[in-house]
């Protein structure tokens, strides 16, 4: 395993691994520091051997090596400061015992380690500088005396200017390094929860408009496909007994021409509702999730305060009743007002099942219950086995499908249960169970 080599960056170029430093600046300013410790380390190496009584190539030898070793700061710092506390008696390495000091300081060398090292080298140069000043002071001719405090209090002064800046400067470094890698690490992270949460909010916005128009396709059904339905039924009586009865081919044509009416009105309520939801998106702006919900709330909001209620269903089952359909309705329990998306939802259920029952079984005889109970209210149309001799394969009556599935959207969006199915006698039933949300609200508060 080797520690150099060829290395591809983003541009394609091939660059060579640079050690353990990783820029060239670096490179250039270690191997600066490592040129000037060595170079000082060979002069000191002169006083060095004339002291040691060695030769003087020798100690010039040894102190570019010992010098040298500055390089491999970055690297290990402990082994830089630990060859310049023993290089403290023979006077050599200052530079490279306040620049190895500083880089374990700010370093990610363990404090205990730092501390510890950070003592030795004090105390080394403590004894050293206290040697050399009172040597200093005994070969010198001062008038005065100096007082018994100056050698120990100059060699405190030297050992500490030697020691204490570089370590509590490289603590200082080292910290502000921590603190803006944090603070780098912290911000990265936050652009990855800006992101995720960007995501988030496209995808309830997402939501937000396929609910948006899920609901719109299902108030379109409902509106247009009975009033349609039933203007189909009375059609195909009108052909039927237009040369037969006059009178009642001008009755039903007035049921038509009323029904269509009422058809139109209810998409003119629906068209003003969305209007009303866009002008409020609009508002909203430049917040686009806030106007899709905004929008979204407000239509349904005004949807079900502006749409038919429980009170209506006489009129409805009336409706049918002028169509030749069979209908009986009977209520159960007392009968009070409901949320208007509940009282809408059981209008609708009501409605579609009537108008499936115009599409699929034509002539046959259909029961509308209505039942109020303690904290929910519940329907059910069940229709016996069609008669061919209704009128329904005049009517021919298209069929989408989407009845059952928008009555289940509905009932299942307010909490409550839908269930629907043939029965044994051949005919359909579809029965649902509402909960009473006013009634909720009572009990929690």
């Amino acid at each position: 395993m080797t520690t150099t080599g060829a290395q591809q960056d983003g541009t394609g170029t091939t660059t060579r691994s640079l050690l353990w430093w990783g820029r060239r600046r670096s490179v250039a300013l270690d191997v600066g520091l490592g040129l000037v410790s060595a170079f000082e380390c060979a002069l000191e190496g002169v006083g060095f051997a004339e002291k040691a009584a060695i030769p003087v190539p020798i100690g010039v030898l040894f102190g570019l090596v010992v010098g040298s070793v500055l390089v491999l700061r970055r690297r290990w710092p402990i082994a830089v400061v630990l060859v310049s506390i023993a290089t403290t008696p023979a006077e050599m390495g200052y530079l490279m015992g306040v620049v190895g000091l500083y880089t374990l300081a700010a370093s990610d060398v363990p404090r205990r380690i730092t501390a510890t090292l950070a003592g030795m080298s004090l105390a080394a140069t403590l004894i050293v500088t206290f040697v050399r000043v009172r040597q200093d002071v005994a070969s010198a001719d001062f008038d005065p005396e100096p007082g018994a405090w100056y050698v120990p209090t100059m060699a405190g002064f030297m050992s500490l200017g030697l020691t204490a800046p570089p370590v509590l400067f490289g603590l200082y470094i080292g910290a502000r390094r921590r603190l803006m890698e944090s603070l780098r690490e912290r911000a990265d992270s936050l652009e990855q929860e800006l992101s995720l949460l960007a995501d988030r909010a496209e995808q309830r916005a997402q939501w937000a408009r396929t609910e948006e128009r899920t609901r719109i396709a299902r108030e379109m059904h409902d509106v247009v496909a009975h009033r349609v339905s039933l203007m189909v039924v009375h059609a195909a009586a009108l052909q039927a007994v237009a040369l037969k009865d006059p009178q009642k081919a001008v009755r039903n044509a007035a049921l038509v021409g009323d029904m269509g009416r009422q058809a139109l009105t209810e998409l003119r309520e629906m068209l003003g509702v969305l209007r009303a939801g866009e002008n409020d998106a609009r508002a909203a702006k430049p917040v686009p999730l806030a106007a899709v919900g905004v929008a979204a709330a407000a239509a349904a909001a005004a949807a079900a305060d502006d749409g038919p209620c429980l009170a209506d269903l006489e009129g409805l089952v009336g409706q049918s009743r002028q169509a030749g359909m069979v209908v009986e309705l009977a209520v159960q329990g007392e009968a009070r007002e409901y949320a208007p998306e509940v009282e809408q939802t059981a209008y609708r259920v009501v409605q579609e099942a009537l108008t499936n029952v115009h599409k699929h079984a034509a002539g046959a005889k259909v029961l509308v219950r209505l039942a109020h109970r303690a904290a929910e209210v519940a329907m059910q149309v069940e229709n016996g086995a069609p008669d061919a001799s209704g009128g329904g394969p005049a009517a021919e009556l298209p069929s989408g499908g989407n009845g059952l599935v928008g009555m289940r959207e509905r009932v299942l969006a307010l909490g409550g249960v839908f269930v629907s199915g043939p029965t044994d006698a051949g005919g359909f039933r579809v029965s649902a169970v509402l909960p009473d949300r006013d009634g909720w609200g009572e009990q929690q508060l």
